[in-house]
């Protein structure tokens, strides 16, 4: 996190804490789209969806390599996801299984990404 001179760290845990209860106000992909653009830049976004797009490969354990020539995400970056879907503070897990379960629920079978085949 960048640290702000003339902010104190409960200052910042605070306006952290404010972010996260806007995010949580979305109730939309819509809403959510409107507001990430209008917070980060198209840099900050690429790098977030790219670490999302990863996200499904490395939980089915697509061997690196193989989620770069489907993505087009950096290896550096695959391996950056994979430590924090293996030991992170869960947030992978718990949107992917959220997503996973209401797509079954709905119907629409859980749209993941193909798997290559091999053989």
């Amino acid at each position: 996190m960048k640290l702000h001179r003339n902010v104190s760290p409960r200052q910042e845990v605070q306006t952290e804490r404010r972010l996260f209860a806007a995010v949580a106000a979305l109730r939309t992909a819509e809403e959510c789209r409107a507001f990430f653009r209008d917070l980060c830049t198209p840099a900050e976004l690429q790098a977030m969806a790219d670490r999302w797009a990863v996200v499904e490969y490395v939980r089915r354990g697509v061997p690196y390599r193989e989620i770069h020539k489907l993505t087009g995400v950096s290896v550096t970056t695959i391996g950056r996801v994979a430590r924090f879907v293996a030991a992170g503070n869960g947030g992978y897990a718990l949107v992917a299984d959220r997503i996973e379960s209401t797509s079954r629920r709905n119907g629409d079978g859980a749209k993941r990404p193909e798997a290559p085949r091999h053989g």
